[in-house]
């Protein structure tokens, strides 16, 4: 949204063994910003109902990689596709593909969770009925008593609510997430987690930008391991996954 919401190794793609596209594809991406090269030969996927990880710390180019996969930056090699758009030569088109939950959710203060939603699908040229809307709110775990209320008086976690409702309403296929968890309380991170699932149930391609490996392990299929601007490791949670090994390589490589 606008102002609210508007392995194997590096160098697989990671593509889904089932023939359908993914719904985000990554293929050897090069990025640069203010004229430094931030993100080297990325490659990555997401297919409909996943839930990727993209661990890395400050500096570690998963701001820029959003950026990109946007349309806000453009990829100087490579290439990246939002369900078969590209947002380099397409931004506009792709960003309608795209719900993006950024890690402080600003909504309008003065309106109230229906009114936020009715608004930013009014600026879609959309004007889904109010009970698709509180509908939408009830699914993504808003109390029935706060639709009608400000958003001003609303927690991070509530607020993350109604930007996933807006989602939901929007029925975009890729949904990007910034530090979703930063902030939350452990109740309010569980709440996220079993949301984020049910999004997967639905058939929605979800990728997460964080520093959390915990809260990835927790909820993430995938988790992909970003240094310096170079995707060095992906894991498969099914798989079983040594948190401790992980928790010290992936400390060891924010130190170095």
């Amino acid at each position: 949204m606008t102002k609210a919401i508007a392995l194997t190794n590096q160098h697989s793609i990671m593509t889904p063994t089932n023939a359908t596209a993914p719904t985000l594809l990554i293929r050897s991406a090069t990025i640069a910003r203010g004229g430094r090269t931030i993100v080297h030969d990325l490659s990555l996927s997401v297919p409909s109902g996943e839930i990727f990880a993209l661990l890395g710390g400050n500096g570690a180019g998963k701001s820029t990689t959003l950026a990109a996969i946007m349309g806000f930056l453009p990829v100087a090699s490579g290439a990246i596709e939002v369900a078969g758009t590209n947002p380099t030569a397409a931004p506009e088109l792709a960003r309608r593909k795209i719900a993006y939950l950024p890690e402080n959710v600003a909504l309008y203060e003065h309106l109230s969770a229906v009114e936020n939603i009715a608004y930013f699908m009014a600026l879609a040229e959309a004007e889904p009925p109010r009970g698709a809307i509180c509908a939408a709110l009830a699914e993504a775990g808003l109390a029935a008593e706060a639709h009608d209320r400000r958003v001003g008086a609303f927690s991070k976690g509530m607020r993350q609510k109604v930007a996933i409702a807006l989602a939901l309403v929007r029925e975009a296929p890729l949904l990007l997430l910034d530090e979703p968890t930063s902030g939350l309380d452990p109740r309010a991170t569980a709440d996220f987690t079993a949301l984020l699932r049910t999004m997967r149930e639905k058939g929605r391609a979800i990728l997460m930008v964080t520093h959390d490996l915990l809260g990835a392990v927790d909820c993430a299929d995938r988790i992909g391991f970003l240094d310096a601007g170079r995707l060095v490791e992906t894991v498969t949670v099914s798989d079983g996954v040594d948190v401790m090994a992980l928790h010290r390589r992936y400390s060891e490589s924010k130190a170095a």
